[in-house]
């Protein structure tokens, strides 16, 4: 393979990641936009006093505890009116959440234990 070749080729390869990298980059954007929008949406419903989303109310406690905390470092708080009425949620239902990665086998060919205990997870892509 002539110099030549290999310039063209890695041209065309760093071409064609230059292409996916503007579409991932569009594709990331335009969720971004909906996203924001959607949460324009939400505090605008909030700040009218009405939710529309089946949600509960923030307990007052909790609200009192970020905004203090907002204050104390000097970042923006908006006040919003107080929930009318706490809106009863039924039970929701969720897939569980997966924190992290997921286990992989160490050295030795094995899997960390499985345990309910997780007060030490830190090191058992290490150990294992």
């Amino acid at each position: 393979m002539s110099s030549s070749e290999v310039l063209a080729r890695f041209r065309s390869e760093v071409s064609a990641a230059v292409t996916r990298s503007r579409r991932a980059s569009g594709e990331i954007g335009e969720r971004n936009a909906k996203l924001r929008e959607r949460t324009r949406e939400l505090a605008a419903r909030a700040r009218e006093g009405r939710s529309g989303t089946g949600a509960a109310a923030t307990p007052a406690d909790v609200r009192e505890a970020a905004t203090g905390f907002r204050a104390d470092r000097g970042l923006a708080v908006e006040r919003v009116p107080e929930a009318a009425e706490p809106v009863v949620a039924g039970p929701v239902e969720t897939e569980p959440a997966t924190l992290g990665s997921s286990a992989v086998a160490g050295p030795s060919g094995q899997l960390p234990r499985a345990s309910d205990d997780d007060e030490d997870f830190s090191q058992s892509r290490i150990l294992y």
